[in-house]
């Protein structure tokens, strides 16, 4: 199947001579792909990359108890039963949000040969994704694969394929000047980059909503936007690549289980016995999920160094300067879901959660000899710093573009 990406034969020796300068970079490029190469050889023969089956059982029973526990708290009458459903509820689909990312990572399949995939791991896949949490799964790995290709590139107007969707937030986000100036002539735009420094926390609590709705347009072919955050399907390239990603007896099985998913979420908000009641449980679990889920997301990326598609650096370097870590006491490793070592899994996205902690001291090493900057802060100072820095992009651009 990879006859129809073949564009030549790779003859050694020809082509435009490296400057002085250049040959140095490869050089060291050469020497870091060679030391990454034989640290990821030493994670497989330690045994790293191997599943621990009880670590995942407590995961998948823990789950059950979640939302079992969030379905008998919305029973109980009063403002108490509400919030506490709401809040085991919004945990329970934050929580699948971290196992489908392990599933669909093939975290939970045992490598042979060098490939890890099985019909068990794709049927998890579309338990925690689709049903558990109203996501398709063949949208979030189409969009996750080319986040973790380029992560915070931005394509500009050009809607390349080679641009990180997880920041494709304009506009009513700007994380870097040059997607600011996007909406340098847009109302809108001006507006929600000005107050972004206090819209940022209220969006992530409405996040889901957009991640609903591109789920079911992805997975029932409907419209040709993305919803809210619309850039990433303005490229027609990007758009067929998609359509032909979900067919057949896939799409109708997605979409099956994206039904079953608002059905049992409907039987169990109903269990507070009124509309409103119903209304204000799913509005509030909502809330705490993306605030949770996207709050953890964000901070492992946003803040940090936003390059142009023709601007960015080699791969590795890339995945590392573009990502941080979250450091924490044992509840924030737990409500991180594993991307608190979020540079780790950048560097070994394969690698089960389980032995990311493990691994986390060889990798800090490990960049440290290649003098590569490694980031990392608390839960909430990151935030603060990724507040802080919307309000400084904000700033720039209102002096860049002072009128419309």
């Amino acid at each position: 199947w990879l006859d129809e990406f073949f564009i030549g034969e790779l003859v050694e020796g020809v082509g435009a001579k490296l400057s002085k300068g250049d040959k140095a970079r490869k050089l060291e490029q050469d020497k870091f792909i060679a030391a990454y190469r034989e640290l990821r050889g030493k994670f497989i023969a330690d045994g790293f990359f191997k599943l621990n089956y009880w670590y995942y059982a407590y995961k998948f029973a823990s789950q059950a108890a979640l939302v079992a526990l969030a379905a008998l708290a919305a029973r109980v009458p009063g403002p108490v039963g509400l919030v506490v459903g709401a809040t085991l509820l919004g945990l329970f689909w934050q929580q699948s949000g971290w196992l489908c990312h392990d599933i669909c990572h093939n975290q939970l399949c045992e490598m042979k040969d060098g490939r890890a995939a099985s019909a068990v791991n794709r049927a998890l896949g579309l338990v925690f994704g689709n049903l558990a949490q109203g996501f398709s799964v063949a949208w979030w790995k189409d969009k996750h694969n080319r986040h973790h290709a380029v992560p915070n590139v931005n394509a500009g107007e050009s809607g390349s394929l080679f641009a990180d969707p997880d920041i494709d937030t304009m506009p009513l986000m700007a994380f870097a000047p040059k997607m600011a100036a996007l909406g340098a002539e847009s109302k809108v735009a001006r507006t929600m980059i000005g107050i972004q420094k206090w819209s940022y926390l209220p969006l992530l609590c409405v996040a889901r909503f957009s991640w609903l709705q591109q789920g079911i347009q992805f997975a029932f072919n409907v419209g040709d936007d993305g919803g809210i955050f619309e850039n990433s399907l303005k490229s027609e390239e990007l758009a067929k690549v998609q359509e032909a990603f979900l067919t057949g007896d896939e799409r109708r099985l997605e979409q099956a289980l994206l039904v079953a998913h608002h059905a049992w979420v409907l039987a169990l908000v109903a269990q507070r016995g009124s509309l409103w009641g119903g209304l204000a449980l799913y509005f509030l679990a909502q809330a705490v999920c993306g605030l949770l889920l996207f709050g953890v997301t964000s901070l492992g990326h946003n803040g940090l160094p936003v390059y142009e598609a023709d601007e960015r650096p080699d791969y590795w370097k890339l995945q590392v300067t573009t990502t941080r870590n979250i450091s924490g006491n044992a509840f924030v490793h737990w409500l991180c879901g594993g991307l608190e070592y979020q540079v780790d899994h950048h560097l070994f996205p394969m690698m089960p959660r389980h032995s990311l902690p493990a691994a986390h001291e060889r990798i800090v090493a490990f960049c440290a000899e290649h003098k590569i900057k490694y980031n990392e802060a608390g839960l909430f100072d990151g935030t603060l710093d990724v507040i802080n820095h919307l309000d400084e992009i904000a700033h720039d651009f209102f002096k860049s573009f002072p009128n419309l």
